[in-house]
């Protein structure tokens, strides 16, 4: 076990719930600290029910295209925590990880802290001790509360979408949801909105008028959409004709126009339109429609993808993105959380779907049983049948049709190890739920 795979197992201890939104202990220990989070370079705070992490991935990749040097924060993790942490661009190194950590374990003194805030405490440290140009900061759950929402004055803020999830902590309308979400737009603080329902919208714009946030909202000051095989942005500055978009699926229309429209609201002349051309084309973001290359769990005559999307608007878009490709046999592989709704999320892809083979996630307390799934699969008339691994999965989907075309879904955690057994790649100790 890595040394900070040790740590990290240790702080997973320091409080009984996983998810505990609140900023106070946040607040203490990065007190205690210094306050690394003052001392930061400009940053893009991105929330967003779905999207997020791929707007994430897109101002990262212009950013980076018109040479700039990038921190950037995400999660959770897939394969390995580090994935979580890029200090100027590049995987925080295991050295660095294990002194920050310990760092951070002594500031908090064995006091109650949630996995999440403390490893976000050290994050902050990192990126407080090495320059970069910006930082691009992810939300981790809604936005009020969440331990990343302690920077006082971002250069900018992003909502990308509003949907069901996370209901228990965020409330059980569209409206209360965007109101969480939107307690990451601060005074003065330019604030993009997505395209997105209109209660959401509205419940958005209702924030931003109490704390006097100005919102460039999608389909009103921006627009982002497809014409004759390009992409096409249009906001008060003009119009771009780029490239489609290097993620797959049509919503990453919406998911590049975000981040396009946080480029232009910087007005930093270094990510001209060239950079932008070149950033939405080159923006890789794993286990998001990521069809996978050669290794491990290949099998021939088989096309395998991957997505880790886990809530309705998730299956919709999944739904709508396979129905615009070639028709082969779609087989899909499913694991969820029983935290999740599954019908659902299953519901929009029962038509296009062949068959289903279903998967208890691996090490993870609260995974649904893969026998249970498959009973959802087979009420919403698909055919199911449940397998014991995720090797054993793939092996009967590809040998139910000729030339199939297999969709390994539902939950994030799932792909994390799907992606580890694919790449030969040991798991972080710091797996399953505690990657929130």
């Amino acid at each position: 076990m890595a040394r900070s795979d040790a740590i990290l197992t240790r702080l997973l201890s320091l409080h009984p719930k996983i998810i505990d939104l609140s900023l106070e202990r946040m607040h203490r220990i990065l007190a205690r600290l210094e306050n690394p989070q003052q001392k930061l370079p400009p940053v893009i705070h991105i929330a967003g029910t779905n999207g997020k992490g791929s707007c994430v991935a897109y101002t990262r990749a212009i950013m980076e295209s018109a040479g700039l040097k990038v921190h950037c924060y995400t999660s959770p993790h897939l394969v390995k925590f580090q994935e979580r942490i890029r200090v100027a661009g590049a995987l925080i190194a295991e050295a660095d990880l294990t002194v920050l950590l310990e760092e951070c374990e002594q500031a908090n003194g064995g006091e109650p802290i949630t996995f999440f805030e403390i490893t976000t405490a050290a994050a902050f440290l990192a990126f407080s001790r090495n320059p970069a140009d910006y930082l691009i900061l992810e939300v981790g759950l809604g936005g009020r509360l969440d331990a990343t929402n302690v920077i006082a004055k971002p250069a900018a803020t992003c909502i990308t979408s509003i949907g069901f999830d996370h209901q228990q902590y965020l409330g059980e309308t569209l409206a209360l949801i965007a109101a969480e979400k939107a307690g990451i737009l601060k005074r003065g603080v330019a604030g993009i909105v997505g395209h997105m329902p209109d209660e959401a919208r509205a419940s958005i714009e209702t924030v931003a008028g109490t704390v006097g946030a100005a919102l460039t909202i999608a389909d009103q000051d921006w627009q982002a959409y497809e014409q004759h095989g390009r992409m096409v942005f249009q906001d008060q500055n003009g119009l771009l004709d780029l490239p489609i978009p290097n993620l797959v699926g049509p919503h990453q229309i919406q998911n590049a126009g975000n981040a396009i429209a946080i480029i232009r609201t910087l007005k930093d002349h270094r990510m001209n339109d060239e950079a932008v051309a070149r950033g939405i084309t080159s923006a890789q973001w794993p286990a998001r429609m990521q069809k996978l290359g050669p290794g491990k769990l290949m099998q021939p005559n088989t096309e395998i993808w991957l997505d880790g999307g886990h809530n309705a608007d998730a299956g919709q878009v999944l739904a709508n993105a396979f129905a615009r490709m070639h028709k082969r046999p779609l087989v899909i592989i499913w694991g969820m959380l029983n935290t999740k709704d599954a019908t659902q999320f299953m519901r929009p892809l029962a038509e296009l779907t062949k068959a289903c083979v279903t998967l208890t996630i691996p090490d993870e307390a609260n995974a649904i049983p893969a026998d249970q799934l498959a009973e959802t699969a087979r009420s919403l008339g698909i055919k199911a049948e449940p397998a014991p691994s995720i090797e054993n999965a793939i092996t009967k989907a590809a040998q139910m049709f000729s030339h199939p075309r297999i969709l390994i879904c539902g939950s994030l955690y799932l792909a994390g190890h799907v992606l580890a057994l694919h790449e030969g790649e040991a798991m972080s100790a710091a797996s399953g739920a505690a990657r929130r």
